[in-house]
């Protein structure tokens, strides 16, 4: 094995080993601390001005060891990370994503050394192997937005005929949570407990547009908050809020069929190259064994991967058309 290797693999076991240390030292302490800042939050009540709204605050660990939470609350992208896979519906903490990532890199960069016995290699797979889980949670936040807003006009057309019906706006929020199928209901749900727990409607709906936030969800929360402060037929708002959103649909499916050429050509042209060379890997490795054991192979290889990658992102800045 490289000693590369060895000093990275090593390097990850002492780093795992102090940092179970850590939290083995300070879990002891970890209630004091919070028994302290809860009550130094309390302290500083009277300071707060009378016109100051108080936000539902909630308890969100990156970590389950104190001292690997500490770290990474200093950090705005674990912070951003634990956001994604909040939105993604996915039960993981950020300490714990990122060390499945940290898991997969390494496992990649150990297979493909063996199999290849190339260090260049080995660390485009640590490469590959520490993006693949981000990029899973990015897919399945795409998706569950997707799904969100095929059933979002549905969940406003559930909120205008409770509305109509003489409800109250927050008890139609908690009707929409038992008539609409997840994702909806799940946020919806979010959405009535956060008013009842005494947050003011408005800054509940903008948390929504914080963990949803796609464009439909934007003009709700507008049309709605437009007419709590002046007034107006709330159902009639929703009906037309309701019609504009599907008439949205409407024309992106009409754009999904016009790109669809541009969709399957970028499809082939990222998939052809790897297919091309594992197929050749199988009937002729000889042939195709000095792209990876020349250094003109490398350089080759760094090109080829470069032009894919810009390729793939022109294609899709070409095909991906704004309704």
């Amino acid at each position: 094995m490289s000693p590369i290797i060895i000093a990275f693999v090593i390097f990850v076991v002492v780093a795992v080993v102090i940092f179970i240390g850590f939290s083995l030292f300070d879990q002891r302490n970890a209630q004091a601390r919070l028994i302290k800042e809860r009550l130094a939050n309390e302290r500083k009540a009277p300071e707060r001005n009378p016109e100051e709204e108080l936000a539902l605050l909630r308890d969100e660990q990156l970590s389950e060891i104190p001292v690997l939470d500490n770290f990474l609350r200093r950090s705005e992208r674990v912070s951003a990370i634990q956001k994604t896979l909040a939105q993604a519906g996915m039960q993981m903490r950020a300490g714990n994503f990122l060390g499945v990532s940290a898991l997969c890199g390494l496992g990649a960069c150990i297979v493909v050394y063996f199999l290849s016995k190339q260090a260049q290699l080995a660390w485009i797979a640590l490469l590959v192997g520490l993006l693949l889980p981000y990029s899973y949670a990015s897919f399945k936040r795409g998706k569950r937005f997707e799904r969100f807003e095929e059933l979002f006009p549905e969940a406003i057309d559930t909120l205008a005929r409770a509305v109509r019906a003489g409800h109250a706006f927050t008890t139609a929020l908690e009707m929409i949570t038992n008539e609409v199928a997840d994702p909806v209901a799940s946020e919806f749900r979010q959405l009535y407990e956060e008013q009842k727990f005494g947050m003011p409607v408005r800054d509940a709906l903008m948390n929504l547009t914080d963990r949803v936030p796609i464009v439909d969800v934007k003009f709700f929360v507008t049309a709605v908050m437009l007419q709590r402060e002046t007034g107006g037929n709330l159902a009639e708002i929703l009906d037309n809020l309701s019609y504009v959103i599907r008439e949205r649909f409407k024309i992106q499916r009409q754009v999904r069929v016009y790109t669809a050429q541009g969709r399957l050509t970028m499809a082939l042209l990222m998939g052809m190259p790897p297919i091309i060379v594992t197929v050749m890997l199988l009937l002729n490795p000889g042939f195709i064994k000095p792209l990876f054991s020349d250094p003109i192979g490398h350089t080759l290889l760094v090109a080829g991967i470069t032009l894919q990658t810009v390729g793939y992102f022109v294609i899709r800045k070409i095909i991906k058309i704004q309704v």
